[in-house]
């Protein structure tokens, strides 16, 4: 389990400033030759030229970047929350105050809402957060749901003409595959940064103490820092995959290490609190062995520690997608509709069994 370093990235505002630094370009004293006092006229001219040619070529190769940005960027919110009697924005981690985070507007059925972080807005009231939206507007959720488990939060919002994100598919994203992180590091709104998914998958974080339970985070390298909370991590096709929700640093800033919740993940949770105000998760009934490595499965006979092993079936308890380990079996039962039945292989005396279960109901 990761412990050391992991942080959520909501941002008190007061010092947001203070450690930016201005850097001078070594290249740019370079663009025309080592010695430019010896250089003609013409030679500069030309190397101009050059440059001027050079730069259109690349960067027509940066406008599908452009594309993006100019679509998804004005779905982009920039969230605060105000205690009642505060005169400051005040937010969320453990009573903390003066922070602040993102968000993404989204239509679900007809309607807006806001996704972002539950511990950015976990300790607010409707009337106690204000959404700052790219033209300007401020406007205030009419309500919130949250859930603790997955660390999601929704926000109902009833504002006219507001433009929103398109969702994609996070299970089509591969390791390698290009992302924008848009939001509000350190306060400053709407900022951009690339990089790439770095790995999937990410089960066994230790965030903070609020036990987010349910996890299968997607890594990044895209700078992300305190204050992108709840902003969305975008493909290339300008649809967002993911919500950013923390990182590992030792020093509390980007390290090149930041995670987010999958966007299909998200929108599961989504639009079950809409719709019912809390998550129903699905449950399968089975003891799992958490210490299942490769000495046991290979005495087991497979070629490699794959799937969740079953120690035990519940009694009386009740896809298509090949299980990697115990977390995710448990991530991909809760996310299954309740009474569906689903086909399960099973590896039994060395050799491979298809059963079908059917997913009941989680209790507390």
């Amino acid at each position: 389990m990761l412990r050391y370093g992991l942080q959520y990235i909501s941002r008190p505002l007061r010092g947001a400033l203070a450690g930016i630094v201005l850097l001078a370009s070594a290249s740019a004293m370079s663009v025309v030759g080592a010695d430019p006092e010896v250089q003609t006229d013409a030679q500069r001219q030309a190397a101009y030229a050059r440059l001027a040619q050079q730069s259109s070529e690349l960067q027509s190769h940066f406008s599908t970047l452009k594309d993006v940005v100019r679509l998804v960027r004005p779905a982009v919110v920039h969230i605060e929350v105000v205690h009642p009697g505060a005169s400051r924005p005040a937010v969320a981690r453990r009573g903390s105050a003066d922070e602040t985070g993102s968000g993404v507007i989204v239509e679900i059925d007809g309607r807006f809402y806001i996704l972002t972080n539950r511990h950015l807005i976990k300790f607010a009231q409707p009337d106690s957060i204000t959404v700052k939206l790219s033209d300007g507007r401020r406007i205030t959720p009419t309500r919130i749901w949250q859930d603790p488990a997955t660390d999601i939060a929704v926000l109902a919002v009833g504002s006219e003409g507001l433009l929103t994100a398109r969702v994609g598919n996070s299970d089509e994203m591969d390791i390698g595959d290009f992302v924008l992180a848009i939001g509000s590091p350190f306060g400053l709104s709407h900022s951009v940064t690339h990089g790439i998914i770095s790995a999937k998958g990410r089960r066994d974080l230790e965030l903070a103490t609020d036990g987010v339970n349910y996890q299968d985070f997607l890594q990044t390298d895209a700078s992300i820092n305190p204050g992108n909370s709840g902003g969305p991590l975008v493909n290339l096709r300008g649809e967002v995959v993911g919500i950013n929700t923390a990182i590992a640093s030792s020093s509390g800033h980007n390290e090149g290490i930041g995670f987010s919740i999958p966007a299909n993940m998200v929108m599961i949770v989504a639009r079950q609190l809409i719709d019912h105000g809390s998550v129903t998760r699905g449950y399968l009934g089975v003891s799992l062995d958490s210490k299942f490595g490769a000495a046991a499965a290979t005495q087991l006979g497979l070629d490699r520690p794959r799937g969740a092993k079953v120690t035990a079936i519940s009694p009386g308890s009740p896809n298509g997608v090949p299980i990697e380990d115990d977390n995710h079996l448990v991530n991909t039962v809760s996310l299954t509709p309740v009474g569906r039945d689903v086909p399960l292989v099973v590896f039994r005396d060395r050799k491979p069994v298809q059963l079908t279960v059917k997913i009941a109901e989680r209790t507390p």
